[in-house]
């Protein structure tokens, strides 16, 4: 079960709540994130929720059957919506686009793609600085120097941020640079870097493991939120099948299911989902159908000399014209609901 606590419960009322609860050999983690004070309480014992939920200093009381309890819509109905501040919202409500290239590459670079963002009215751009690459010969980003640039650019264009953290020991040294952390396909499953992850105050956005399920995903935020951090976000980024036909197999059905299981915003990446740059937007608009939240996407003013994953990226026209028809596409789902 999950329990949130008063904001103003005294250390004797907490004492005595967690009294009870262990009484009934329950085990209890307590949680403490930006936005308030939770209990999770796990054991087998068939328990009447009101005898805990009337005692002094609870504020609500849900019994969760799931394994991941903090990101469970079971217990919270109402859909989480991050405020990244500007005006700039991801979760329910609007779509968030969100584009930009596969790798920093240059000054140069990051200001054609951000005019070109301008341009089309999208607010975030993604981007890799740290850059996790099969073959250790090929590039693999600008590092900090890059990251500090690509901030530094982007506040002054009103631009939001996302990248890629690839270890603990950059939590902290890019902190003051992003606004959202990526936590990348190879890292899912990375625990200690999500539980690094959990005590920051920035939204982290995790993709979907290339083998991982849908279960293992909502694990992967549960460490995140029991470490503190309630500002995720869940992305459908394609997983590893027997097809051969493309990079990936695009998991639409991901998108219902997650939007079911969890209040947390769900995004797709067709980029990655299926690798082919003819059929990004097509799945980039079936994305939208499906019911996620926004859009993530590789852009780049001449994906042919991109540093890397050239094949996946759409040119500045095609973004242009995937950008306007997302927003059509949404218009007419908001129709339809």
């Amino acid at each position: 079960m999950i329990i949130q606590l008063e904001p103003t419960v005294s250390a004797a009322a907490k004492a005595d709540i967690l009294a009870r609860i262990q009484e009934l050999k329950y085990k209890v983690t307590e949680v403490n994130t930006q936005r308030a004070s939770y209990l999770v309480a796990i054991g087998k014992a068939d328990v009447d929720l009101r005898t805990i939920g009337q005692l002094p200093g609870i504020l609500d009381i849900h019994r969760v059957s799931d394994e991941y309890k903090l990101v469970s819509r079971k217990w919270r109905v109402r859909p989480t919506v991050l405020d990244l501040g500007d005006g700039v919202r991801i979760g329910e409500g609007s779509l968030s686009i969100m584009a930009g290239p596969c790798s920093i590459e240059s000054e140069a670079q990051m200001e054609k793609i951000m005019q070109h963002l301008v341009d089309n009215d999208v607010r975030i751009m993604r981007g890799g600085v740290f850059k996790p690459r099969s073959s250790p010969y090929s590039f693999r980003g600008l590092g900090m120097d890059g990251l500090k640039l690509f901030h530094q650019m982007a506040r002054a264009r009103g631009i939001k941020i996302i990248t890629e953290v690839m270890q603990v020991s950059q939590v902290e040294e890019m902190h003051d640079y992003v606004d959202v952390f990526q936590v990348g396909a190879r890292n899912t499953q990375n625990f200690n870097l999500l539980d690094a992850l959990g005590g920051v105050d920035k939204p982290v956005l995790i993709k979907r493991g290339i083998s991982g399920t849908l279960e293992e995903l909502l694990s992967s935020a549960e460490y995140v939120f029991s470490g503190g951090n309630e500002k995720l976000i869940l992305c459908e980024r394609g997983i590893r099948t027997f097809e051969t036909a493309s990079r990936n197999t695009l998991d639409l059905n991901a998108v219902p299911i997650l939007k079911e299981k969890t209040h947390l915003p769900v995004v797709v990446d067709p980029s990655h989902g299926i690798g082919i740059r003819e059929y990004v937007a097509t799945m980039a608009l079936a994305g939208v159908m499906a019911g996620a939240d926004g859009i993530v996407y590789e852009a780049h003013e001449k994906p042919e000399e991109a540093a890397s994953d050239g094949a996946q990226t759409l040119n500045f026209q095609e973004s242009a014209r995937l950008i306007r028809n997302l927003r059509k596409v949404y218009a007419l789902r908001q129709e339809l609901e």
